[in-house]
C-alpha cells in the first residue's frame, strides 16, 4: 500500500519537475522506467526490493536537484508533493524495518532445529532482507549544467 502511494506520487512529481528541469530528462525518465518495472507482476520479491531501492536513490537525486531551482522550491504544488513524498519515504523506512525483522524471523525458522526439518520438507528458501547499498548511504552529489 505504501509502495502504491509512492508510485502514485511519482508521476505528479516528475511532471511538475519536468516543467522546471527540462535538461534533467535522463533522471526523470529513469525514475519512470523504474516505477513501471516495480509495478510489474513478473518481478520476483528480491528484484522488487532492489528496484524500490533504486527508486529511493533516484528520488533523492531529484530532491538535491531541486535545491538549484528556487522558483520550484517555492511552488505550492511542489512543496505539497515533496512533503507527501517525504512522508511516504518515512513510512517505507518503517516498513523496511518491519520487513527485515520478519525476514530474519523467517530465515531463523528455516535454519534452526526443529523447524528446519519442516522447512526443508516444504522446500522453503531463505529470503533476502532489504539492504541499502553504500552508494545510497552516501550523500548524493550532482553537477548541474545550466544552459
Amino acid at each position: 500500500m505504501i509502495l502504491q502511494k509512492r508510485s502514485d506520487l511519482i508521476p505528479r512529481l516528475v511532471t511538475l519537475a519536468q516543467i522546471y528541469m527540462q535538461f534533467e530528462q535522463k533522471t526523470l525518465i529513469e525514475i519512470s522506467r523504474l516505477r513501471s518495472r516495480a509495478t510489474s507482476k513478473n518481478l520476483s520479491e528480491n528484484s522488487r526490493v532492489a528496484v524500490e531501492d533504486q527508486i529511493s536513490r533516484m528520488l533523492s537525486k531529484i530532491i538535491v536537484i531541486v535545491e538549484a531551482y528556487p522558483e520550484l522550491k517555492a511552488n505550492d504544488h511542489f512543496i505539497k508533493l515533496q512533503y507527501s513524498l517525504s512522508e511516504v519515504e518515512e513510512q517505507l523506512s518503517a516498513a523496511r524495518i518491519f520487513y527485515n525483522s520478519a525476514v530474519t524471523e523467517y530465515n531463523n525458522a528455516v535454519e534452526m532445529f526443529p523447524t528446519n526439518i519442516i522447512a526443508s520438507w516444504m522446500k522453503y528458501q531463505l529470503k533476502l532482507p532489504f539492504q541499502a547499498n553504500l552508494q545510497a548511504k552516501n550523500n548524493v552529489k550532482i553537477e548541474i549544467n545550466h544552459k
